[in-house]
C-alpha cells in the first residue's frame, strides 16, 4: 500500500486551504468595510474552513500509512477523526457567531459601503459553493470521508451566505438594523446543524458501521458468482466495516470436507481478487470451514 496519499487527492486538499484562504480574505474585508454582525459570522466561518482544510491535510497523511507493529489494520480512520474535529470547530464558531450576535441585537447599528460589501460576500460565496461540488464528489469517488466532510461544510456555508446577503440587503432597505444580528443567528443556528451532522456521520466511522446496503449487494452477488465454479458450499457470516477509503470483509466460506488446502486456498485468492475488482480499496479475510459447520443460510453459492 502506498505510504502517502495520491498527488491530485493532496493537491484537492491543499487547494482547499488556498480557496479558503482566498475566500476568508474577501469576506473579512466586506465585514470590515460594513461592520456587519452577520458578515462577521460568514468571516469567522470561512476561518473555520481553513482551519478545517489544514487539519485534513494532515490526516490525509496519517491515514495513509502503512499498517505497523501497533495498528496492524492501518491508519486509515485518522480522516474520520479529522471529520471530527472539523465538526466541532463548526459549533464552536457558531457559539462565538451567536454571542456576537446577542450583543448586535441589544444595541444595533448602521451598516457602512453596503453594495461593496454585498459584491464581495457574493463573490465569495460563488467561490465556496463551486469548490464544495467538487470536493464532495471526488471525496465520494475516492471514498475520503474527510473531503467529504469539508465539501459539506462549505456548502452551508454558501446556504449561510446566501441567507446572509437577503438579510443584509433587507436591513438596508428598510432600516430595521436588528435584522442583521438576528439574521446572524440563523447562520450560526445552520452552522450548528452542520456540525452535529459531520460529527454524527464520523461517529458512524469510528463505530464500525457496515457499508451500504448497495455496496452490501454487491459484495454478496461478487462472493456468489466467484466460488460458482468451484465446489464452494456457501458463505455466511458476512462482515463489512469502512474505515476511511478502506473497505474491511470477512465472512465464512463453507467447503467439501475433501477439498484439499491447495484447492481452497485457491478459491479464496480468486473471492479476495473478485472483491478487490469490485471494490478496489477491499480487505478481505475468508474463513474456511468443512461442510458440516455450513449454517444453510447466508450466501447461497450459485453453481
Amino acid at each position: 500500500m502506498s505510504t502517502s496519499p495520491s498527488p491530485r487527492l493532496m493537491r484537492i486538499a491543499i487547494g482547499s486551504v488556498a480557496v479558503g484562504l482566498g475566500v476568508l480574505a474577501l469576506k473579512a474585508v466586506a465585514w470590515q468595510l460594513t461592520g456587519s454582525i452577520a458578515l462577521m459570522s460568514d468571516a469567522l466561518e470561512s476561518l473555520v474552513n481553513v482551519a478545517a482544510a489544514l487539519a485534513v491535510i494532515v490526516a490525509l497523511h496519517v491515514a495513509h500509512r502503512p499498517a505497523d507493529e501497533n495498528h496492524p489494520y492501518g491508519h486509515h480512520k485518522a480522516e474520520f477523526f479529522s471529520a471530527v474535529l472539523e465538526g466541532v470547530l463548526i459549533v464552536l464558531a457558531a457559539l462565538l457567531i451567536l454571542r456576537e450576535a446577542y450583543a448586535g441585537f441589544i444595541t444595533p447599528r448602521a451598516l457602512d459601503a453596503p453594495l461593496t460589501g454585498l459584491a464581495l460576500n457574493a463573490g465569495a460565496s460563488l467561490i465556496n459553493g463551486a469548490w464544495a461540488v467538487v470536493l464532495i464528489r471526488y471525496g465520494r469517488r475516492h471514498r475520503s470521508p474527510a473531503l467529504v466532510a469539508d465539501g459539506k461544510h462549505l456548502m452551508t456555508d454558501v446556504v449561510s451566505s446566501v441567507g446572509v446577503l437577503v438579510g443584509f440587503v433587507l436591513a438596508f432597505a428598510s432600516g430595521w438594523w436588528w435584522l442583521d444580528p438576528v439574521m446572524a443567528a440563523l447562520v450560526a443556528l445552520n452552522i450548528l446543524w452542520s456540525g452535529w451532522t459531520v460529527i454524527k456521520g464520523s461517529l458512524s466511522g469510528l463505530m464500525d458501521e457496515a457499508v451500504s446496503d448497495e455496496e452490501m449487494a454487491t459484495i454478496r452477488r461478487v462472493i456468489s458468482l466467484s466460488a460458482s465454479d468451484d465446489d464452494a458450499l456457501e458463505a455466511h457470516d458476512l462482515r463489512t466495516r469502512h474505515a476511511g477509503q478502506v473497505t474491511f470483509i470477512d465472512f465464512h466460506l463453507v467447503m467439501p470436507g475433501e477439498t484439499t488446502v491447495e484447492a481452497a486456498h485457491n478459491l479464496c485468492d480468486r473471492i479476495e481478487a473478485a472483491l478487490m475488482e469490485a471494490l478496489p480499496d477491499a480487505r478481505v479475510t475468508i474463513h474456511v470451514e468443512p461442510e458440516h459447520k455450513a449454517k444453510h443460510s447466508g450466501i447461497v453459492v450459485l453453481s
